[in-house]
């Protein structure tokens, strides 16, 4: 298996991990300590594979993985993947309720637990029959069957904002095909280590982090979480070429002390932002004060992770852009899915070899998401420029409809961003009787600062008028947010609706 810009990888994950054991070099680092080359991977996931097999896992079943990051999470994702099985990753923090549904959902028989789960996965493993396995304690041998690129491979689920969670079915070659777009969008080859700090059962720390890696040939350091205040050491401790973050991460990186050393910044080329929109602001700021250069993408859990992303340095960035598509095809849509003409708004839909198989056990989710031709409809809002970069404007779902005229979350957001004491700003819809809705926002303020939020809406109001900014500005100790650090609006509404 060689990696090829052109063509979306061949072969299955099994092909793929073994070519990098036969290439040999370490593939992950971790924080802390301990590395894991790939022909340690490699002979490890052959026998949970042979184990699960020999257990009497059917090919494409569900095995569920309830694990942080770290190299046993790692030996479990492999292990099922490499067996032909379907790895089920668990949200550890979506709660007891969307956990046990997700276990029962997928109909998981066995599920590699990490010792700080066992709790959780006592009081949610449904009807106690589901078994909890090791993954450094595979005893069954049996000969593996055959993997076919098509044959499912993933299942995450959403995060069940608008009603139950929905079960992402993704295959070996959309796996791999994850990992290839981020590979062609950001030139990764051998040379490079990206640095994981977000949880690998989200797409995110998944396709492009730990798939980039597999597909280009090149290795990744792991953190088990994020800390801010230890961002920068471990970057330099790992080697790093290049990272993978969410907004909230750079503006919380932003309001720290602390700073990247000479030789981090020599050896860095670009850090990447994902998952939800990042305010120019934020990101105009952290590249004055770093000198690192920021690379803006899009992508959802049902296409593998990327979709969009703006070209590496010294490529043409555009601040407040997605970026442009690679790897897969990406327009701009009217309701009837007829394109629209660059500049307009209209939805944002895609086709690719990342592109999901189904939503699990629905027929009629799948359906009105993904067209017969294999167009998948995003419900993001956006437009496309002159020069073909997309600038997404919102969700579809998160729109606030006050008077009949639309306004966007994402734009009042960026107006508290703006405000120096803004680490963290979501905009909402509440309930008017007189407008229907109204605007509605949370932020959460730096250590020490004061500002009223008198001063916040005065401050919107400057930069939006009065009609668009919020009536209401709550100040918050943090924000609710998915496993990647995507604050989830319609739970915040629900929290101070309460």
């Amino acid at each position: 298996m060689t990696f090829d810009p052109v063509s979306p990888p061949q072969g299955t994950l099994r092909d793929w991990l073994g070519q990098r054991a036969k290439a040999g070099g370490t593939g992950f680092v971790f924080a802390g300590g301990g590395t894991l080359d790939w022909a340690d991977l490699q002979r490890t996931a052959r026998a949970v594979a042979a184990d699960l097999t020999a257990r009497g896992v059917t090919p494409g079943e569900s095995v569920a993985v309830m694990m942080p990051n770290g190299a046993p999470a790692v030996q479990a994702l492999f292990g099922i993947l490499y067996g032909g099985f379907r790895a089920t990753m668990i949200n550890l923090v979506a709660g007891s309720e969307a956990i046990s549904f997700a276990l029962g959902h997928s109909d998981a028989r066995f599920a590699f637990v990490d010792a700080a789960q066992a709790d959780l996965f006592a009081t949610t493993n449904p009807e106690g029959r589901i078994a909890q396995l090791d993954v450094n304690q595979p005893r069954g041998q049996a000969r593996l069957r055959d993997v076919a690129p098509r044959d499912p491979a993933l299942l995450v689920y959403t995060s069940g904002t608008t009603g139950r969670p929905k079960g992402v079915v993704h295959t070996q070659s959309s796996l791999l095909a994850g990992g290839w777009t981020t590979a062609i969008a950001h030139a990764l080859g051998p040379q490079d280590r990206g640095f994981c700090v977000l949880p690998i059962y989200h797409i995110n720390g998944l396709c492009v982090s730990v798939m980039g890696a597999l597909v280009s040939g090149g290795s990744l350091a792991m953190c088990a979480t994020f800390s801010a205040s230890q961002f920068w050491d471990q970057l330099e401790e790992s080697k790093a070429t290049w990272f993978s973050v969410v907004p909230t991460i750079l503006s919380h990186l932003l309001h720290s002390d602390g700073e990247p050393s000479p030789e981090t910044h020599a050896r860095l080329r670009f850090g990447r932002s994902a998952s939800s929109a990042l305010s120019p602001d934020v990101h105009s700021d952290f590249e004055a004060r770093f000198g690192v250069p920021i690379v803006e993408t899009m992508g959802l859990t049902e296409t593998a992770a990327q979709i969009l992303s703006n070209p590496c340095p010294p490529g043409l960035r555009k601040v407040g852009s997605a970026g442009l598509a690679l790897g897969n095809q990406v327009r701009v849509t009217a309701p009837d899915l007829s394109e629209c003409p660059r500049g307009q708004e209209g939805e944002i839909v895609m086709r690719g070899p990342n592109v999901m198989r189904e939503y699990l056990k629905d027929t009629e989710a799948t359906g009105e998401c993904l067209s017969a031709d294999g167009w998948l409809r995003t419900g993001d809002l956006g437009r496309q420029d002159s020069d073909g970069y997309f600038f997404i404007t919102g969700r579809l779902k998160d729109l606030i409809i006050k008077g009949g005229e639309n306004i966007a979350p994402r734009e009042i957001d960026e107006a508290l961003y703006a405000h120096a004491d803004v680490i963290e700003a979501a905009a909402f819809a509440r309930p008017c009787a007189n407008y229907g809705e109204t605007v509605a926002a949370a932020v959460v303020l730096k250590p020490g600062s004061t500002a009223p939020e008198a001063e916040l809406r005065a401050f919107c109001q400057a930069r939006l008028g009065k009609f668009k900014s919020p009536d209401r500005i709550y100040v918050m100790d943090a924000l609710p947010k998915g496993p990647s650090g995507k604050i989830l609006r319609r739970r915040l509404a629900e929290i101070l609706a309460a």
